[in-house]
């Protein structure tokens, strides 16, 4: 929704066209896009062969023949950032299929050839020492033969969705080339943000149970998988949000211990970067040794292009540049590296680099396993163990040499604290803040109400009415419905996990989905009569304890209780925390007694077992009267963006009871933290943080009101 400011978007901070997505992730078949400052549609279906990345790599190829076809004097600079290979793992079935049997060997076998190969080519010192699988990590022997098929497709798909992207950027340079630029451009490739990313745990059909720190098994996924998605072969569609098993990321990341979100190994840094100039830079076969970040692109292409960094822009000081040009690298291969140090820092976990030494801390979290709660809450950065690597000698971090060397450490940790507050890192592990220990103060509206009317779309959900753990609501539907009135009334999410009311030939849903996994779903026992309709919604959280704690979802009309209703998991019906029936469809749920159970949940609505506690999708928005990007619900699936046939007058969202989310996560965290703890914590945590797609600022107050 257009409401600004537009200063932080793309068109805001210097580039005249834009066209992609803002999130820090989102669908390849339904994106959330945006030309410009304004939100769009993409310009087919999922059914049509629509594809994101190669609809980023045309929007590009039509960005360059433009610039040649009206001003062929002006050079031009493209910053092309497919959402490819990060998740979600969206990719067409014949680019999966192509690496069927490619991984059967597992992940340990497949990171021992992929060493082999690395030196083979040259890519890696021969000197370099595999390192070993980390003892927390799960083996491929350890997987039982029959979940082997599903961990090896996750694999496959994404192994075709590598390729496409790469496909799609080879797109781009093939239309520099026959536009006759290639020799003259400047081109620097990225592989990636970071090392492979362990937030699959244990392989997963969405990605965002992790976040949300709820529980899941095989089993589950794969009742879901097969009975609402026909099997395996739905992994890399557009119904589900896959991520591969952790163990797969470690083996990605060969030959470096840990994955993304560890900034003590690289592993979880390191990736690699191509610069290509013809016209400048002489071709030769020899990686580039010299250590170089990604802060040292910019200033590379400054150099490159002629420019002097300004001190003022519009009269507004500058601050200074960050990196060291690598223009020094380009045509000679053993040049003295000209950058001496470098900080890394990412939710506690911490490294720097200083001539050739890399010291580091592993920190709090171990992002391939569920969150160790004694872990986390006994925290103390002061307390961490530091590790000391050679890496003139040692390119893999394979021998830790702070025990033989403990003045060495000494010295680099007072590098670090120097690299870090003169960066403003500090307070280190800000942010573990939000994403771990108050998530009530994640990126959210100041308002308590809305009032909202129909057409109003594309609302971010952190600027939308919350439907999060601890968020009591009522909301108020003033409608007009005809005889069989259909379509959504209004809708916060995707297909990973979203809240949508809205009708069905009549008939009143509520429908809150916490991942694919957790599916509850309210319906009226008959459906609505025609004319002007007062709907409204209720939810309310019964308990105050445990991550995602259930709540009851309750439909009213004209203030009558309606409703028969299904909270569905992924191995049966549900009802106030115990398990009704052993049913999972509708026909069963008739044949298993369905009056009897009417008569039970008539009074109560449906028992919401596992409610979001952080975010129900990194992209998806709130859309009043359809549901636009994929579906909430299975149900209209087929249907989107499913746009309601009657007349919605107002929709009134508020929260009730004067349970915030804030007081929620409060009286969690009360009991079970010492003054002392506080007192720690207060020291370490609390500051400006940055999480993975948002940029807030923390309220120290909040944190001492406990």
């Amino acid at each position: 929704m257009k409401s600004g400011p537009f200063d932080q978007y793309p068109t805001g901070l210097g580039f005249s066209y834009f066209y992609g997505f803002l999130a820090g992730e989102t669908s390849q078949y339904n994106p959330r896009l945006y030309e410009n400052t304004n939100p769009i549609e993409p310009p087919r279906k999922p059914e049509e062969g629509y594809h994101l990345t190669e609809d980023m790599a045309d929007q590009a190829i039509k960005f360059i023949r433009a610039n040649r076809a009206l001003t062929p004097d002006r050079p031009f600079f493209i910053y092309f950032a497919p959402g490819g290979a990060h998740g979600p793992h969206h990719v067409h079935k014949e680019w999966a299929d192509k690496y069927k049997g490619k991984f059967d060997m597992g992940w340990e076998k497949l990171r021992n050839i992929t060493f082999e190969k690395q030196k083979a080519m040259g890519w890696i010192p021969n000197s370099t020492k595999l390192t070993p699988i980390d003892p927390t990590m799960v083996k491929w022997k350890e997987i039982p033969e029959e979940q082997r098929a599903f961990q090896l497709r996750l694999m496959e798909v994404y192994a075709g969705y590598l390729e496409h992207t790469d496909t799609q950027d080879g797109k781009v340079v093939e239309e520099l080339e026959r536009q006759g630029l290639f020799n003259n451009t400047l081109i620097i490739y990225v592989l990636g943000d970071n090392g492979a990313s362990a937030e699959g745990i244990h392989g997963t059909i969405d990605e965002l149970l992790a976040e949300n720190a709820l529980p899941s098994a095989y089993q589950q996924q794969m009742e879901v998988l097969n009975r609402d998605f026909g099997g395996l072969d739905a992994l890399g569609s557009q119904h589900v949000d896959k991520m591969y098993h952790s163990s797969w990321a470690w083996a990605l990341d060969t030959p470096f211990k840990s994955t993304k979100l560890v900034a003590a190994h690289f592993g979880g840094m390191r990736t690699p970067m191509v610069m290509s100039w013809p016209k400048v830079i002489k071709h030769d076969p020899t990686p580039r040794s010299q250590f170089h970040h990604v802060c040292d692109i910019a200033p590379t292409i400054y150099e490159a292009v002629g420019v002097q960094f300004p001190t003022r822009v519009e009269g507004a000081k500058q601050m200074p540049l960050d990196g060291v040009s690598m223009v020094y690298t380009w045509n000679n291969v053993s040049v003295k590296e000209r950058k001496s140090a470098q900080y890394f820092e990412v939710m506690g976990s911490r490294g720097v680099y200083k001539d050739g030494w890399f010291a580091s801390v592993f920190g709090p979290r171990i992002p391939w396993a569920e969150a160790n709660e004694t872990r986390m809450r006994e925290w103390n950065p002061d307390t961490d163990v530091w590790e000391l690597y050679d890496l003139t000698r040692d390119f893999s971090q394979a021998e830790d040499l702070a025990k033989e060397m403990p003045d060495q450490v000494a010295k680099m940790k007072q590098i670090f604290l120097m690299e870090a507050t003169a960066n403003k890192v500090l307070p280190i592990g800000a942010g573990l803040y939000t994403i771990y220990y108050h998530p009530e103060e994640g990126p959210h509206s100041p308002l308590t109400e809305w009032k909202l009317y129909e057409g109003l779309t594309r609302i971010a959900e952190s600027n939308a009415p919350g439907f999060h753990s601890g968020q009591n609501s009522l909301a108020t539907i003033d409608v007009e419905i005809s005889a069989n009135a259909s379509g959504v009334l209004y809708c916060v999410g995707g297909t990973a996990g979203g809240f949508s009311v809205y009708m069905d030939n009549g008939y009143l849903y509520a429908e809150y989905m916490s991942t694919l996994l957790y599916r509850y779903i309210a319906k009226s026992t008959t459906p609505l009569q025609p004319g002007t309709r007062k709907i409204q919604v209720r939810l309310i959280f019964e308990t105050t304890k445990g991550l995602g704690p259930p709540a009851d979802l309750t439909l009213f009309v004209d203030g009558q209780q309606v409703g028969w209703v299904k909270a569905r998991r992924a191995n049966g019906i549900w009802v106030r925390g115990r398990k009704a029936s052993r049913v999972q469809s509708d026909e069963r749920l008739r044949a298993a007694g369905e009056g009897d159970l009417m008569l039970a949940l008539k009074r109560h609505g449906v028992f919401v077992e596992k409610s979001i506690r952080l975010v129900f999708d990194a992209s998806e928005t709130f859309d009043v009267g359809m549901d636009l990007g994929s579906p909430v619900s299975l149900l209209y699936q087929n249907r989107t963006p499913f746009k309601f046939n009657g007349k919605i007058n107002l929709l009134h969202v508020k929260y009730i009871n004067g349970t915030s989310m804030h007081t929620w996560w409060c009286r969690l965290i009360r009991p079970t933290i010492s003054l002392g703890q506080l007192l720690k914590l207060d020291r370490a945590l609390l500051g400006p943080y940055v999480l993975p797609f948002f940029l807030v600022q923390s309220r120290r107050t909040s944190f001492i009101r406990l």
